[in-house]
């Protein structure tokens, strides 16, 4: 199905790179950095940010090709429904993706709003009426604290809707302002941490820290994944692959640029955090990015860090938004979801039912779902149909289409496409018990769904569709 044409491609390279760079950096790193550290008890917990790394750069590499061969708004939507049948076993795969996008994509919005909320606790707790809030209602400071924190979250997505509602080309500008807001905190950060680098604190590994066994590896499984939730966003740009100025060229050069970019900056900033401060304090706090600052620089400069810490996370929240509320669309526009969501703005030309839904949902589930488990269930969700699924049905794809219909051709093929399934699958096992089975029963009840579906309109699921 071609692309509307009402869709305006107004976002250059540039601001599809700091999309990108904003969607994967937001609270992401300042959040899980004291989870990988428990998970593998000491600053070895380093491995896993270029375990991480190496898994966004093979999946890039599926990405990049499907990017660059479809530009299309949706993203994975489209990639699925072509890579496995637009007639056949595409139209479920892509089904599935939507359904759980309904899930996900919330999921992923509401964990960079609800890191906001945390992270903004430390300088609700410097204004001066709340030492004596606490003290009085000192009993119920954790109902107290959640409530915050809940509401908070919700607020976030609300501006970031409201900022959303306009034109693809005054959002791009928006962007790179956020992006070189992040790039600058993280900057800062890295630094400080140099000019005052104690290696010994750095590598101050825990007897038997890097002796190989099962214990080691269960825990860089769960510190992965922590890294892993910090890298997503590469390929946000493929979502917005509509409204993207010379798609073939500039779709992989984001996403790989976006990839090392931020790689190199996490590992330098986790680096210099550990090198400042002892990775026993570390692991326990809730602000461990203030606190570096604080240790570093002194009560104002971590007041101001906080500060644009929270703008860092508002600008994934943003970028998430945009990107996510295309992919309804595309489905909807396609005949595959509710035709409402394929209603453009009269005046500005973008998606206004579509990004005003995916709001809604996302602000239920930050008044609903701890932060944590919102973390593990967002890669539990994606790692089998969107990601494994993707590089997959890019595999099946190669066997169909001649080589003038790949742009973008990765390097080594099929290998980083091979690796990138079994990395998803591992991923997908170390997520934990509990997010496994919510994603198995979820995407069961999609296909349920989607059987449902087909036998109101009378049409045999998997039957070519004229």
């Amino acid at each position: 199905m071609s692309e509307p044409e009402q869709l305006e491609r107004g976002l250059g390279f540039l601001e599809a790179t700091s999309l990108n760079m904003t969607f994967m950096v937001g609270i992401g790193p300042f959040i899980v950095v004291p989870f990988m550290i428990r998970a593998m008890n000491g600053p070895q917990c380093l491995i896993a940010w270029v375990g991480g790394a190496i898994l966004a750069v093979l999946d890039g590499c599926v990405w990049a090709e499907l990017g660059a061969a479809m530009p299309q708004a949706g993203g994975s939507y489209i990639f699925l429904r072509e890579a496995y049948g637009v007639n056949r076993w595409g139209r479920l795969m892509s089904f599935l993706f939507i359904w759980q996008t309904l899930f996900q994509a919330p999921l992923s919005i509401s964990s960079g709003a609800l890191g906001f909320a945390d992270y903004s606790g430390y300088l609700a707790a410097k204004l001066p009426s709340v030492p004596q809030y606490i003290q009085t209602h000192g009993a119920n400071l954790d109902q107290i604290v959640k409530v915050y924190s809940r509401s908070v979250a919700a607020l976030l997505v609300v501006i970031a809707v409201v900022l959303l509602y306009r034109r693809i080309t005054a959002i791009g500008k928006i962007s790179v302002v956020l992006c070189a807001t992040v790039l600058a905190t993280i900057l800062w950060l890295i630094v400080g941490g140099m000019t005052r680098f104690d290696a010994g604190r750095l590598l101050a590994f825990p007897p038997g820290a890097l002796n190989i066994s099962w214990i080691f590896f269960a825990g860089l499984g769960h510190a992965s994944v922590q890294a892993v939730y910090s890298y997503l966003g590469y390929y946000n740009v493929c979502n917005l692959g509509g409204e993207m100025k010379d798609p073939e060229r500039n779709i992989p050069r984001a996403i790989f640029l976006s990839i090392f970019g931020i790689a190199i900056l996490y590992f330098a900033m986790q680096s210099s955090i550990l090198a400042v401060v002892p990775w026993q304090e570390a692991q326990n706090s809730a602000y461990v990015a203030t606190l570096f600052f604080l240790r570093r620089y002194g009560e104002n400069a971590a007041l101001i860090a906080t500060a644009l810490i929270l703008i860092t996370a508002f600008g994934s929240v943003f970028s998430a938004t945009l990107g996510y509320s295309r992919v309804p669309y595309a489905a909807a526009t396609d005949g595959n979801f509710f035709s409402i969501f394929a209603r453009l703005h009269p005046t500005k030309h973008f998606p206004h039912i579509s990004l005003l839904a995916i709001g809604a949902v996302s602000m239920i589930i930050c008044v609903t779902v701890p932060l944590f488990s919102v973390i593990r269930s967002i890669l539990a969700m994606r790692c089998l149909i969107q990601f494994a699924g993707q590089a997959v049905g890019l595999i099946l794809l190669h066997r169909r289409w001649k080589a003038e219909r790949w742009p973008y051709r990765m390097w080594l093929y099929p290998v980083p496409a091979l690796l990138a399934i079994v990395g998803w699958i591992g991923i997908f096992v170390s997520t934990g018990r509990r997010p496994m089975l919510i994603s198995l029963t979820a995407m069961a009840l999609g296909i349920l769904v989607y059987l449902w579906r087909a036998l109101l309109l009378h049409q045999w699921p998997f039957e070519e569709v004229v």
